[in-house]
């Protein structure tokens, strides 16, 4: 990760000694809640801020894909509840070349989003923070390149991190900086830079390979429909492209500087998730070819919608005003229309297990109990079955799993599935041979 080694670990107002080679601004820093545009200021007198030691522990790394170096937030450093602005100031002197260029690597994990001041200017950071809140965007692998080092190779700079934490990221561990930004020259912070982006990448590209081979999946479901009338996937293809969308979403917002946070809760919390859940179901049950009962087509209608009302009115950036224990009953409302959907997802697979016994059936039960896993994480979670597991040192989810296990076994089902309607057809054909008469079988 760096072509050195610093001669000393960084404090808040000891040297650091560069030759190629780069540092983490562990700490210890000044730290203080509320926003001051003030405080960027390198003259600005911070002594009386409290400090905060952003030093993690040998071998942390974060609970989503395995970013190194994590600490916990200020919410379990005494400031549970807080969301809004707070301020993270450094003074730091550095020994290097003379006219090396340095640089910074900005912080890989932030609730929710950054400005980076450095001696009171603006370098730049994820977020926009203009109206009454900043708008969120994906904490990204950053470089900013840092004034030229004066010709005798000793410089300080003041840096100052303006972090806003949105509600939507509260609880937990979270709060402000959970990975420290690194210094260095140019070169070996590029380099460092190409390892952050490549943890990034492998922690969300089983993400973005997912949603492709649902799309396949939908295709090849369209072509089974096309080849016998009688039989209805279009649940299923809704399913399958439904379920791609919400899955691409979050590599949109962690890969790319397109989709901020407040979309991406709206799409995925408010739309998708009910979509989703209301989608499979109708799936399954189309795909076992249960009795089609109108109540059961309400039923699904109005969990659907009181979901969507439910999330909606529940989510922090709803414009109407409303209290906490309103914003309490609404997500015990959502737990319970999710449970609702989870009963009736099983109730529709152990109907379907109820048919003739075939081998097709029981691999169908066993791909809708494996899209189960995904689609009711939460549900499991409550019952205390590990979510993230960290092979190789990246984080990959319970559900990706399963998806991935229930793709292929899709894969094979609709083989089997189209399989049979060829023999169904070829069957009707001889039949209908057989009975033709002399004239017709010789047309």
């Amino acid at each position: 990760m760096a072509s050195g080694h610093a001669r000393a670990e960084p404090s808040h107002d000891g040297p650091i000694t560069l030759g190629h080679s780069t540092v983490p601004l562990n700490g210890p820093w000044r730290f203080h809640l509320g926003d001051d545009a003030r405080w960027s200021s390198p003259d600005f007198d911070d002594s009386a801020w409290e400090t905060v030691d952003l030093t993690p522990a040998p071998g942390a790394h974060d609970g989503d894909v395995g970013l190194p170096g994590y600490v916990t937030g200020w919410n379990q450093r005494g400031h549970a509840g807080y969301t809004g602005y707070a301020w993270y100031r450094m003074k730091v002197t550095v020994e290097s070349g003379p006219g090396t260029q340095l640089a910074l690597a900005g912080p890989t994990l932030v609730d929710s989003t950054y400005q980076l001041y450095v001696d009171g200017k603006l370098l730049g950071g994820p977020g926009v923070f203009t109206g009454t809140s900043p708008t969120v965007y994906g904490v990204r692998p950053t470089r900013f390149l840092l004034p030229p080092t004066s010709s005798t190779g000793g410089q300080t700079f003041v840096i100052a991190f303006r972090v806003w934490m949105d509600p939507m990221d509260a609880g937990g561990e979270s709060g402000g900086i959970h990975v420290a930004p690194t210094i260095g020259d140019a070169e070996g912070v590029h380099r460092l830079l190409q390892v952050q982006w490549l943890q990034t990448f492998k922690g969300y590209v089983v993400d973005a390979a997912e949603p492709f081979a649902f799309v396949v999946l939908a295709i090849m479901v369209w072509g089974l429909m096309a080849s016998r009338s009688g039989d209805r996937h279009g649940w299923l293809i809704a399913a399958l492209l439904s379920l791609a969308l919400m899955r691409v979403n979050q590599v949109l917002f962690y890969w790319t500087p397109y989709l901020s946070l407040r979309c991406y809760d709206a799409a995925v919390t408010v739309i998708l998730r009910p979509l989703v859940l209301a989608t499979w179901t109708l799936a399954w049950r189309d795909w076992f070819r249960l009795e089609r009962s109108p109540w059961q087509r309400r039923l699904i209608g109005v969990l659907t919608l009181a979901y969507i009302a439910f999330a909606l009115v529940g989510r922090p950036w709803f414009p109407l005003e409303t209290t906490h224990a309103f914003k309490a009953a609404t997500d015990i409302a959502i737990q319970s229309v999710r449970l609702a959907f989870a009963a009736l997802y099983l109730i529709i697979i152990g109907l379907g297990l109820r048919r003739p016994a075939r081998p097709s059936t029981c691999l169908a039960a066993l791909a809708a109990i494996l899209v189960g896993i995904g689609l009711f994480a939460t549900e499991l979670n409550a019952l205390g079955i590990p979510g993230i597991w960290f092979p190789y040192g990246t984080g990959v989810a319970r559900g990706q799993y399963a998806y991935a296990a229930f793709i292929a076994l899709l894969f094979a089902l609709i083989l089997l599935r189209s399989t049979g309607y060829a023999r169904a057809r070829q069957k009707d054909d001889s039949d209908a041979l057989l009975h033709a008469s002399p004239s017709e079988r010789t047309r």
